[in-house]
């Protein structure tokens, strides 16, 4: 019986650690759109997180199409904040690595919305 707790908690960890992934990519994002004064992009980007909460299979999908729609716009970001910058001839490979990072991570924040752990949950 102890192993089939310590099992469900391990199951348990690794949901945790991916919504949490989700909500600092959520953060970040809503921090971009903060910069750029879209404030309504701001609630939204903070309220996501909040489809967690459902357990249907939808609430899955539309977090994963919001992860992907994030990484798309952390990429465009990368792009013109690259151009702009050879333009006016400032270093830009330092604050394109950062934003790559970040894409990354919100990349990798939609990826694993397909875990098992949490396809399992959410039916």
């Amino acid at each position: 019986m102890q192993k089939w707790k310590s099992l469900v908690d391990f199951w348990m960890t690794l949901m945790a650690l991916r919504i949490v992934l989700f909500m600092i990519a959520a953060t970040l994002t809503a921090a971009h759109f903060l910069r750029a004064g879209s404030y309504g992009l701001v609630a939204l980007s903070l309220a996501t997180p909040l489809l967690f909460l459902y357990t249907k299979r939808w609430s899955l999908i539309l977090l994963q199409l919001a992860a992907y729609g994030a990484t798309l716009n952390w990429l465009v970001a990368i792009l013109l904040l690259v151009q702009m910058r050879q333009q006016v001839g400032l270093p830009w490979t330092t604050a394109a690595l950062i934003l790559g990072a970040v894409a990354l991570l919100t990349l990798l924040a939609g990826l694993l919305m397909n875990s098992r752990c949490l396809l399992e949950r959410y039916e």
